[in-house]
């Protein structure tokens, strides 16, 4: 029996998950770190600290599970999106810290383009229209801003990409982080595309020269990595993709119709296609498996797990105190409170907009509203309603696939640290009328890179394979929709009347 390890580089925490060839999970490692936010909308992390938490988890994964090392078959890793991705230098040194997929601070870079680009160019050949979220943008608030790090930066790398540079020496990219950056990917012919290069002036030599399938061998691990890691010099390294889409295969999305909410730091729900279903609503660049045929499509909330972090820590000062006391942890404990507070949360309306928000409203300047207070709401009404504004941000995305001619089936699976809420659950599928299909098992995007690796070096036979890997855990079917259906309308609109605003504040 061989194993194979599985790395999501997040956000918030790296975690490294170790699986047998029958995807069983044997043990699992992690680290967390923070988001440096100099100003609001603001979002950077150095690299260091993705790498740093890679070798810590994978060497303890291996320390702990007491796996030999020769018998570890291959590794592969995902990752955040990276927005610009990390500026390098000749020397493969970071020059900045990587400007990621929560920042919004390219607005004066997005209206240039909504001002010089027809809609229907940049749409045409990239699938997508431009935000501040893509990559693209936050390339070119560097050049205008920062031309001493533009004029000495040799590639921008993506997360992932720096850490398995660092194993290999190779640089290269995946379809999925190439395709996510927008504006000078073209989705069509796969390629970078040197006429959106020309137009919004970013050269095509600054970007990773070979992008190539997320289950492609991309190199071997170098004996100074080896050696960090107590792993066998040669591991085969494969090339994974960004995060959301892992998770989505994780989950066992293979065909078109299958759909995945991965509700994490951020909520991603996400289908594939074979390109004939494309909105500039939602972002739209190739899967992790089947690369040349089908296109993953997702929107998603920028903060939809970071806002209930942030009520914890903010207004749960009671459940963190007993978590610290007894053990059990506070988010329980606000769940089986809010739980008791009926559907709708007596009126209470929130718009889960903390840091900007991306489709299908595409607003950098969007921001978090709580509509409704009385003097009859608690913070078991307060906490409910955060959940419920995420469960309508979710609708609200399926609802622009829908109208575009989506067949997307009854069931849509549920994957993510939001997955562990029973309420959470019963009010994603209450709001947006889908029967919510929680899977066993907590790896997420490592159980994707793990079938990755193995698909890379030749394990199983095809994508469809990973369905032998899955198991329910249960589901949870829609019984209350009509009770939301009020509020839901009452959510859009709140939006609509408060942008200016939004702008003006």
């Amino acid at each position: 029996m061989g194993y194979l390890i599985g790395v999501d580089i997040g956000t918030q925490s790296t975690k490294a998950v170790l699986f047998d060839e029958d995807g069983r999970e044997l043990g699992s490692a992690s680290r967390e770190y923070g988001v440096i936010t100099p100003r609001p909308s603001w979002a950077e992390q150095w690299p260091d600290v993705w790498v740093k938490a890679f070798f810590e988890s994978v060497s303890e994964l291996v320390e702990k599970t007491g796996v030999k090392s020769e018998e570890v078959l291959a590794m592969a890793v995902s990752g955040l999106y990276g927005g610009s991705g990390i500026p390098v230098d000749g020397d493969m040194n970071p020059l900045r810290p990587c400007i990621i997929w929560m920042d919004r601070r390219a607005v004066e870079e997005t209206e240039w383009v909504k001002k010089n680009v027809p809609m229907e160019k940049i749409f045409s050949i990239t699938g997508n229209y431009v935000d501040s979220y893509f990559g693209f943008t936050k390339m070119m608030w560097i050049r205008n801003n920062e031309p001493h790090i533009w004029e000495k930066t040799y590639k921008f790398v993506s997360p992932k990409d720096y850490v398995i540079y660092l194993l290999t020496g190779r640089l290269v990219t995946d379809h999925s982080s190439a395709g996510n950056l927008g504006g000078v990917y073209d989705l069509k012919n796969r390629k970078w595309s040197d006429e959106m290069g020309k137009i919004l002036g970013i050269p095509i030599e600054k970007l990773p020269q070979e992008i190539v399938g997320s289950s492609e061998v991309v190199g071997r691990l170098k004996k100074d990595a080896a050696e960090k890691l107590n792993l066998p010099e040669g591991l085969p390294i494969v090339a994974g993709g960004i995060d959301a889409p892992v998770a989505q295969l994780s989950a066992g999305v293979v065909e078109p119709g299958e759909h995945v909410v991965m509700l994490g730091t951020s909520m991603c729900w996400g289908t594939v296609h074979r390109g004939e279903y494309l909105t500039p609503l939602l972002v739209n660049y190739p899967y992790v498996v089947k690369e040349n045929e089908l296109v993953y499509t997702f929107g998603g909330g920028a903060t939809s797990g970071a806002i209930v972090r942030w009520f914890r820590d903010n207004l749960g000062w009671e459940e963190l105190e007993a978590q610290r006391m007894t053990g059990v942890d506070a988010y329980d404990v606000l769940n089986l409170r809010a739980r008791e507070v009926p559907p709708g949360s007596e009126g209470l309306v929130v718009l889960p907009y903390f840091m900007g928000e991306r489709s299908p409203i595409w607003d950098p300047k969007a921001r978090g509203v709580i509509f409704g207070l009385s003097l009859k709401h608690t913070k078991s009404h307060l906490y409910r309603a955060f959940l419920e504004g995420v469960a309508y941000s979710l609708r609200h995305n399926m609802e622009e696939a829908e109208k575009i001619g989506m067949k997307l089936e009854k069931r849509c699976y549920l994957v993510g640290g939001g997955s562990k809420s029973d309420l959470w659950t019963e009010i994603l599928a209450d709001v947006t009328g889908y029967t919510m299909v929680r899977l066993k098992g907590e790896a997420e995007a490592p159980r994707g890179d793990a079938f990755l690796a193995g698909l890379g070096i030749g394990l199983f036979e095809s994508p469809s394979d990973i369905k032998r890997w899955i198991e329910v855990r249960d589901e949870r079917e829609s019984k209350r929709r009509e009770v939301y259906e009020r509020l839901y309308e009452v959510y859009k609109s709140l939006y609509e009347r408060t942008k200016d605003l939004m702008w003006r504040v």
